[in-house]
C-alpha cells in the first residue's frame, strides 16, 4: 500500500480514536496522570500498532500517528487536552512496535508552546506532567526539525488537521459568563434569596448578606485586566524582536556601505611597500579585494656592490695539473734513477 492510501486509510480513524480518549479525559475534569492511565488501560489504546504488517508500514504508521497525536499539546487546545496529548505521546512512544523506536518530530517554532505548557503545570504544582515531559526529554524522544511533517517534492498527502470546537480553548469564558443578561439573572435570583433569608432570619441575629453580583462582575473585570496585561507583554516582545530585527539589518546595511566605500579609495601604502605600486578596483567591477601589481625588482646585493666598487677583472687562466708526466721529466727521472742504482751497486 502506497503512503498517500496508508495516509487516507488511518488518518481519520485514528484522530476519531483520539478524540475519543482525550473526551474521556476531559470528562474526569482532572489532569493526573492516573486517572488517563486507567482510560487508556480501558479502551486497550495501545492496541492500535497490531493492524500493521510488514514493517515499512509499521514504522510510516508510527510515524503517522505521532503527526496526528502532536497536534493535540498545541494551542487551541485547552490545558486539560494538551496535558491528555501529552499523556498520549508518552503512551503512544513507549508502546510502539518498531526498533530502533520512531522519534516525535517537534517543530523549533511550537517549542515555545511546549516549554510554556510545562512552565504553567509546573506553576500550578501538576507534577505528573513534569515528570512524564521529562522522562521523555531523557528518553531522547524528541526529534527537533524545522517543520512538523517530512516534505516532499510533489507531496499531496497532507491532510487537514480540523481542531475540534469541544477541546478548543475559550479564552473568553469569564467575559461570556458575566454577561449584562447573566448579571440581571444572578441579580434577580439574589435578590429573591435575600428577601427569604431576612424572613426567616430574624434582624438581631447579626448575619450579613453578600453581594454576589457585584462578586461576579469584579472577578470578571479583575480576569480581562489580567488577559489584557498579557496581551500587552506579548505585544511589547514582538515589538522588540522587530526593533532588534531592524538594528541588525541597518548595521549589515552600514557595513556594506563601510567596505564599498574602503574598496573605492586607494589607501596610502606603508613605507616598506612603497615600491608597490597599488591598482584601485571599483565595487562594480567584479572583484572584492584590490589587485597589486609590483614593478621591477629591486636590484640584488652583487649588482649593487659592482656598482659601488666596480666589476672584478676577469681571473687568470691557470694551467691544470695533469697526471700525466712529459717526456723530458721521464728522462730525467730514468737518468737519477741509473745512478743511484750505479752507487749502490760500487758500494755493495
Amino acid at each position: 500500500m502506497s503512503r498517500k492510501k496508508l495516509c487516507e486509510y488511518y488518518w481519520a480513524p485514528f484522530k476519531s480514536d483520539c478524540e475519543e480518549l482525550l473526551g474521556r479525559f476531559q470528562q474526569t475534569e482532572s489532569v493526573r496522570y492516573e486517572g488517563f492511565s486507567a482510560i487508556w488501560r480501558e479502551m486497550d489504546f495501545s492496541g492500535v500498532f497490531f493492524g500493521t504488517q510488514s514493517d515499512h508500514e509499521k514504522r510510516y504508521f508510527t510515524r503517522l500517528i505521532f503527526t496526528i497525536a502532536y497536534r493535540y499539546i498545541l494551542p487551541p487546545y485547552s490545558f486539560q487536552i494538551r496535558v491528555g496529548g501529552l499523556y498520549m505521546i508518552y503512551g503512544l512512544y513507549n508502546t510502539q512496535l518498531i526498533w530502533p523506536k520512531e522519534k516525535i518530530r517537534i517543530a523549533l517554532k511550537d517549542w515555545y508552546d511546549v516549554q510554556k505548557l510545562i512552565a504553567d503545570a509546573k506553576s500550578c504544582q501538576h507534577l505528573d506532567v513534569v515528570y512524564i515531559f521529562k522522562r521523555l526529554l531523557s528518553s531522547k524522544a524528541f526529534c527537533f526539525t524545522a517543520m512538523p511533517q517530512k516534505l516532499t517534492f510533489e507531496g499531496r498527502e497532507r491532510v487537514q488537521h480540523n481542531v475540534n470546537e469541544e477541546f478548543r480553548d475559550h479564552k473568553n469564558r469569564v467575559t461570556e459568563l458575566a454577561s449584562i443578561e447573566m448579571l440581571e439573572e444572578i441579580a434577580n435570583m439574589h435578590g429573591h434569596y435575600e428577601r427569604l433569608k431576612k424572613s426567616s432570619v430574624p434582624p438581631s441575629s447579626g448575619v450579613t448578606l453578600l453581594n454576589l453580583t457585584y462578586l461576579v462582575q469584579k472577578c470578571a473585570f479583575e480576569y480581562q485586566q489580567w488577559q489584557d496585561k498579557i496581551a500587552a507583554e506579548k505585544e511589547k516582545n514582538s515589538k522588540k524582536e522587530t526593533t532588534q530585527k531592524s538594528e541588525s539589518s541597518s548595521r549589515a546595511v552600514m557595513l556594506a556601505a563601510i567596505k564599498s566605500k574602503s574598496y573605492g579609495h586607494v589607501s596610502k601604502g606603508t613605507k616598506s611597500r612603497r615600491h608597490r605600486q597599488v591598482e584601485m578596483v571599483t565595487p562594480g567591477s567584479g572583484t572584492d579585494q584590490a589587485l597589486f601589481s609590483q614593478k621591477r625588482r629591486p636590484p640584488s646585493l652583487r649588482t649593487r656592490t659592482w656598482q659601488n666598487f666596480g666589476k672584478p677583472s676577469e681571473p687568470e687562466q691557470t694551467q691544470e695539473w695533469l697526471l700525466s708526466v712529459m717526456e723530458e721529466d721521464k728522462n730525467a727521472l730514468k737518468r737519477k734513477d741509473i745512478r743511484r742504482f750505479k752507487w749502490r751497486n760500487n758500494w755493495l
